[in-house]
């Protein structure tokens, strides 16, 4: 209302009753805008049955999604205080009221010459839109990781308690450098060094092709920056791992089941499997 030209007189008028100059400012405007109304031949009645049932149907809606009425109370009938009554009942007999004719002042409708209402509409948490950032995949420690933890300690101690019972694994002689061994192999865990020793120089097989693994492990991670933890999103360590794994694992069984006397190359339909505890 900005661009409404007031109404002078009911703004004098006002201020000689000793009202503020905002409410007499702002009643004077809408006394404009109801002359100028008048003027183009706009009816200022009270609204028919039709509005009044939309707008109590859209009074509903916005009750129904979090909205909030801005409509003040209606008054009580047959003698009930109008704070009793919900704001359906009251939109209702307010809506009733303005559809059959009834004039506003008689159902607690302020009148043009009553204050200046406004309600501040609170917000509720829940319409306030929040970011949240993406959980993480975790477990707890207990029960989830030390209770698998203690199920493979089970199966492995079985398994071991099985195996130490059908196999026989006796204590070799003394060393006597004297008599060297038919096959004479390293612990398993070091068969594949053991199989490059055949292959490369000794310089070459223990200190350069094991440095340059070494140094390729250390340098892996600055390769590989992808910081997510899910198997799927690292195939570039998770084939690096695989091939070294698998290169490994190939010389430890080479090396323990085919390697015979002098650790010469034997074929197990042939000479049978070179394996010795």
């Amino acid at each position: 209302m900005a661009d409404v030209q007031m109404d002078q007189e009911v703004y004098d008028r006002l201020i000689a009753e000793g009202k503020s100059e905002r409410i007499a400012r702002a009643k004077a405007k809408a006394a404009a805008v109801r002359k100028g109304k008048i003027a183009e031949g706009q009816t200022l009645g009270p609204k028919p049955a039709e509005e009044a049932s939309k707008a109590l149907e859209e009074f509903r809606a916005s009750r129904g999604s979090g909205g909030v009425a801005t409509k003040t109370a209606a008054p009580a009938e047959a003698g009930a205080p109008a704070g009793r009554l919900s704001p359906e009942e009251r939109a209702a007999r307010v809506a009733a009221s303005l559809g059959n004719g009834g004039d506003a002042g008689s159902i607690g409708v302020p009148a043009a010459s009553d204050h200046t209402h406004r309600l501040l509409a609170l917000v509720p948490p829940s319409g306030i839109q929040q970011v949240q950032s993406k959980q993480m995949d975790k477990v707890y420690t207990w029960p989830h990781l030390l209770l698998v933890e203690f199920v493979a300690l089970l199966a492995v101690g079985s398994l071991l308690l099985v195996v130490s019972f059908f196999l026989d694994a006796p204590l070799g002689s003394l060393a006597n450098p004297n008599e060297v061994p038919a096959i004479n192999k390293a612990p398993w865990y070091f068969m594949g060094l053991q199989e490059l020793l055949a292959y490369f120089h000794p310089a070459v097989a223990g200190i350069t092709i094991v440095g340059v693994v070494v140094v390729l492990l250390m340098a892996l991670p600055y390769a590989d920056k992808n910081p997510s933890a899910k198997p799927e999103n690292r195939k570039f360590a998770n084939m690096a791992f695989t091939f070294f794994l698998a290169f490994w694992g190939l010389l430890v069984m080479i090396g323990s089941f085919l390697r015979g006397a002098g650790y010469e190359w034997v074929w197990p339909w042939v000479q049978g499997l070179g394996f010795t505890l």
